[in-house]
């Protein structure tokens, strides 16, 4: 079955060029807001400079709320309604931007990540005659490219919008397992690019091969240096200023119903690099991670193709955990890539830029709010949720607690096999239709706080 629904308008916020269909989606998305009888501001984030140089105005930001009871608690929900890119050719099945429901599973891009998730709070708060709590929201379109101007609008908003704000909450992430959970904790990420500078043009390996050092060949050298078969991350200091495991975060892990076989068949490999279910979570979780991306220039279509590439840029990140700082672990990665390049004693040029700097966040188990989701998920899903951290970045919830000062916290209700970011993104009818009773339950839990 195919949906006709706003839900899945294109918006790639990737694609500055499509910057339109983000703003589309946002006004789709007030419109929605103010029919409910909500008030709509569309906040401006300034302008962003483009590697061309060139200067482009940032698509707006949503800041809006419901009629305000200052008996009432206040929530500020987060959401964000631009995508990752998708086409038929990446091998989705069915249409990325047209609704498919397929045995009981909605496909499409943004259907969990995070479209579908905005319109299950809108649901939530629709299904109320009198809410129970005051409800803002602030709603983006560039959360996927790092949400530029986002943190500049919360400090300059802190003594305004978010002055009364009890709470915020945002769903922007999925379950570990088959059951619900809370997310308490994220990493942080830091992306690189190596830049490998040689000939003047690209060379003929027929001509030239032997007699010249390849850029490629210093770029494999340099990627092939910073970690090892095992993941260990190579580069030295990187990993010093890790959290120490302490008792209570281990048992956390315990109850966590984490099938190591089934997550295999999920990812699709054989085997993890760890054995156990424990060190499994600990290695996506609570402890940082190196990731090579892939290599620009280099020759990549079918087919064959004998040329020396005059520059090749290489990219990685680094997934960072507290206590890990960007700036430190940038500086860490420059040196030890200089370092290495060094010893090649190679007549090309070598440049290592980085972007995003996302600090890791975690969030106090004991806080209110904690109290008051794992009440909601009890109510819903009549359960224990379990009580998970996030192995991707999401910047703006540690942006978010560290600039207002309020209590943040993380309540998912996409499935663990959503794949979002991926081929067939999706999000089950059961998951979207309990996670908005979850939503609401929430409303009410958090009300008997105040």
């Amino acid at each position: 079955m195919q949906y006709s629904d706003p839900l899945l308008v294109g918006s790639n916020s990737g694609d500055h060029t499509k910057w339109g269909e983000v703003e589309r989606i946002l006004n789709m998305t007030a419109v929605r807001i103010q029919e409910m009888g909500g008030t709509v501001e569309f906040a401006d984030v300034g302008t962003h400079q483009l590697p061309s140089g060139e200067t482009v105005p940032l698509p707006p930001v949503i800041l809006a709320e419901f009629e305000r009871d200052p008996k009432k608690a206040t929530l500020c929900i987060y959401g964000h309604v631009d995508v990752q890119p998708a086409k038929m050719a990446d091998g989705w099945t069915t249409d990325p931007f047209n609704l498919t429901e397929i045995k009981g599973n909605l496909y499409g891009r943004g259907a969990t990540d995070n479209k579908g998730p905005v319109l299950a709070w809108l649901h939530a708060v629709e299904s109320y005659q009198e809410i129970p709590v005051n409800i803002k929201l602030i709603i983006e379109g560039l959360e996927e490219v790092g949400s530029y101007g986002l943190l500049e609008l919360t400090r300059k908003r802190n003594d305004s919008f978010f002055a009364d704000v009890d709470f915020i909450v945002i769903s922007d992430n999925v379950w570990a397992t088959r059951s619900p959970a809370l997310t308490y904790g994220t990493r942080g990420s830091s992306y690189f690019f190596v830049e490998v500078d040689g000939p003047k043009l690209d060379c003929h390996s027929g001509v030239y091969g032997g007699s010249i050092q390849e850029p490629m060949s210093d770029l494999i050298a340099l990627l092939g240096s910073l970690l090892d078969h095992t993941g260990k991350i190579l580069v030295p200091g990187v990993t010093d200023d890790v959290a120490p495991l302490t008792e209570d975060e281990r048992k956390l892990y315990d109850n966590i119903s984490f099938d190591l076989e089934e997550m295999k068949s999920v990812a699709g490999v054989k085997h993890f690099l760890q054995d156990t279910k424990e060190e499994v979570l600990m290695a996506r979780w609570r402890n940082p991670s190196l990731s090579i991306h892939g290599i620009q220039g280099a020759f990549s279509e079918p087919g064959t193709k004998t040329v020396i590439p005059k520059q090749v840029t290489g990219k990685f990140s680094i997934r960072q955990v507290p206590n890990m700082d960007p700036p430190d672990v940038e500086r860490k990665v420059k040196e030890h890539l200089q370092q290495v390049f060094s010893t090649l004693k190679s007549p090309n040029r070598l440049r290592v830029t980085a972007t995003v700097g996302a600090k890791p966040w975690v969030a106090n188990l004991k806080d209110p709010q904690y109290v008051a989701g794992q009440r909601a998920v009890r109510e819903v899903f009549g359960v224990d949720p379990e009580l998970i951290r996030e192995g991707s970045t999401i910047p703006i919830a540690q942006n978010f607690q560290e600039e207002t000062g309020k209590s943040v916290m993380m309540l998912p209700i996409g499935g663990h096999d959503d794949g979002e970011h991926s081929q067939n993104e999706k999000i089950s009818r059961y998951n979207y239709i309990e996670g908005t009773k979850l939503f609401a339950a929430y409303f009410y839990e958090l009300s008997l706080l105040k």
